[in-house]
């Protein structure tokens, strides 16, 4: 099992053609994710050879979809043009639309997220400015390195990529049912409680791992969330116990108002919810193993 992206899934990428969609075409290809198009109207009904694969190009998400049966895009798409291909996306209602690129103005975010809103919510947005999401050994969309852990039973969310990628890697061993990065901006589409939810419901994942930062109340406002509905055990890690107060920090989302926001804050919410925080990421991983061996 796995949440929101199986082996079933068939991905279509906005921004194929450019040099960072290309580049990660390939290493989704490679790891063995159905890619089925690439979107784009300039270069709609021609064909792009991915290392033998023959990927054809279409002009909108919507004739992706209804050539391909397409249920999931990845968008590498400039910052100026992100809005307007996201929409794209809510209007041909795709359930799954990832955003990776990063520098998406906030109010352009909030404008496309209130949209999906409007729309019903049918097309679940995963970003922006986050590495994507991976289900091992099924399928992978975004920026991941599919190579750096295996299938199992954690179930992983985080604010940060580089993060993601030290806790899979660093419970490797043990593997994943899926990571999803949600990205560190003040305005994301999927939140942690949506992959909390994701990952209670989930038969296959015993155990959750949630990575948040400093800034913000998301962390909070999860530790409420997982008091009141989640009964698996989940290990946390908040990022930034060492920076200096009062200063935005990193990712556009980390901006520490007084108490509120800080790493410690987070940490207390958390552990009163009954989450086992760690205070570096080598920690959260051992105390993840503490929790498996049981």
């Amino acid at each position: 099992m796995a949440i929101f992206l199986t082996k079933d899934s068939k991905v279509i990428v906005q921004g194929m053609t450019g040099a960072e969609g290309m580049k990660h075409t390939r290493r989704m290809l490679a790891s063995g994710t159905q890619i089925v198009g690439g979107v784009n109207p300039r270069k709609a009904g021609t064909t792009v050879d991915v290392d033998g694969t023959e990927i054809p190009v279409f002009g909108s998400v919507a004739e992706a979809m209804e050539k391909t049966g397409a249920d999931v895009s990845v968008l590498f798409v400039p910052p100026a043009f992100t809005k307007a291909a996201v929409v794209e996306a809510i209007d041909a209602e795709i359930p799954l639309a990832v955003v990776i690129t990063e520098g998406v103005p906030v109010h352009d975010t909030a404008a496309f997220w209130a949209y999906a809103g409007s729309k019903g919510n049918k097309t679940r947005i995963i970003g922006p400015n986050c590495p994507g999401l991976i289900s091992p050994g099924q399928s992978n969309a975004g920026i991941i390195p599919a190579d750096i852990t295996t299938s199992g039973k954690i179930g992983l969310v985080s604010k940060s990529g580089t993060l993601t990628y030290q806790l899979m890697y660093e419970l490797r061993d043990i593997g994943f049912s899926s990571a999803v990065g949600i990205g560190g901006d003040p305005v994301i589409g999927t939140t942690h409680i949506d992959a909390l939810k994701a990952f209670q419901e989930d038969p296959e994942t015993e155990i959750i791992v949630m990575i948040g930062e400093i800034g913000g109340d998301a962390e909070e406002r999860a530790a409420a969330y997982i008091a009141e509905h989640v009964t698996k055990p989940v290990v946390g890690y908040v990022a930034g116990f060492t920076a200096p107060e009062g200063k935005t920090m990193g990712h556009a989302g980390a901006i520490v108002s007084g108490s509120s926001g800080t790493a410690q804050a987070k940490k207390e919410a958390l552990e009163a919810a009954g989450v086992k925080v760690g205070k570096t990421p080598s920690e959260t991983a051992r105390l993840a193993r503490e929790i498996i061996a049981g």
